[in-house]
């Protein structure tokens, strides 16, 4: 599911344009002003800006511009006037796209769609995380923790590399069962629970003051992406890994 930041003052269009996107199967970040924009891309993450023009705080060129300082999430301006200036200014400023208010929800959609559609195909691949000690090689399956390579069954590597993806953002069960088993939560299922407390032992993650894998109550899991270096290799890790692969629900 792709996450949208929607930055508008206008609260009724800003209530129609998120009812509209979700209906859409997309999840809608919602901002008021200009100079809260930047926090919300560095902490969350964001596949798209909608980024109105005339914006309190910090108006949308200038926002435009400084996200394109920090990362290169497409931009699609809204913008109540049609005429070059706004165009050519927005453009330069680092947007994508932009659209005219007011805004038809097809055209829009279309728009946000070709800009995702043109992300996909111009990233490259990521094969490898890396998060202090604790490396991911997604093409070899392999995980290397503090230099020893760490033995995992594939639903616990794929697991693990789902909430590595995700790292500082926490993921709700819903997600990770649409990711991994294709199917929506049911509220029963504890598997995925079971299989944080596995890795939690692999990891030598303490389960009562946990700090790599943390259960946020009520929300999901969260993997915490500055917690992987300093640790001391552990004798007991390749036993812990061995007994918890064998527990663990395919």
């Amino acid at each position: 599911m792709s996450t949208i930041l929607l930055v508008e003052d206008d609260i009724s269009l800003a209530d129609w344009v998120s009812e509209y996107l979700t209906e859409q199967s997309f999840n809608v970040v919602h901002v008021e002003r200009g100079d809260l924009v930047l926090d919300k891309i560095k902490t969350d993450v964001i596949d798209l800006v909608l980024l109105d023009v005339m914006l309190p705080g910090l108006n949308g060129i200038e926002v435009c511009r400084l996200i394109r300082q920090h990362c290169q999430v497409p931009i699609i301006m809204l913008t109540a006037r049609a005429d070059e200036f706004d165009e050519v200014i927005g453009l330069e400023a680092g947007a994508n796209d932009y659209v005219i208010k007011p805004v038809r929800p097809r055209a829009l959609l279309a728009r946000i769609n070709r800009q995702l559609s043109n992300l996909q195909h111009n990233s490259p691949v990521k094969n490898t995380l890396t998060f202090g000690g604790l490396t991911i090689n997604k093409e070899a399956k392999r995980v290397i923790y503090q230099g020893e390579e760490i033995q995992l069954s594939s639903s616990l590597f794929n697991f693990l590399t789902f909430l590595a993806e995700h790292a500082g953002n926490v993921v709700d069960r819903d997600s990770v069962f649409i990711a991994l088993k294709k199917r929506e939560y049911d509220g029963q299922d504890r598997r995925f629970d079971v299989m944080l407390s596995s890795l939690r032992k692999i990891f030598n993650d303490d389960p009562q003051k946990p700090k790599k894998f943390k259960t946020v109550w009520g929300k999901g899991y969260l993997f915490v992406s500055d917690a992987w270096g300093g640790d001391h290799q552990d004798e007991n890790r390749q036993a812990n890994a061995k007994e918890s692969n064998t527990k663990d629900n395919h």
